[in-house]
């Protein structure tokens, strides 16, 4: 399964993006689908996930905010961020695997940069 995550940039605080992560090669409909967060100098952590039946989880964090979707017609997952914080600042990236529990994610796309400024 081949990632690539979209539409990062730079916010001020309050503001919103959306993040789309585009998904190839696979039974799209099979697979979990994470957003994961790494701000600089920290560990990367999970933000939102959703099963291959639109089951979701988020992190305490962003719960409220953010909102995690996927569309299995078109492989394609969303995360909706509102509210945006300064410490929302970070690189996501999607990343997929048939268990929605896993703690290792198998597959991963490339991250793309949210920066919010206050």
């Amino acid at each position: 399964v081949q990632l690539q995550a979209s539409g990062g940039g730079q916010v001020q605080a309050g503001g919103y993006l959306r993040l789309s992560c585009a998904a190839s090669g696979g039974t799209f409909s099979n697979y979990a689908v994470g957003w994961f967060r790494q701000p600089p100098g920290k560990e990367r952590k999970l933000v939102a996930a959703i099963s291959g039946r639109g089951v979701v989880k988020y992190g305490d964090s962003v719960k409220g905010r953010f909102t995690i979707s996927r569309d299995n017609a078109k492989n394609m997952v969303y995360l909706q961020m509102n509210s945006l914080k300064p410490e929302d600042t970070a690189v996501y990236y999607c990343a997929a695997d048939m268990n929605y529990w896993s703690t290792s994610y198998l597959y991963w796309g490339l991250g793309t940069q949210v920066t919010v400024s206050s």
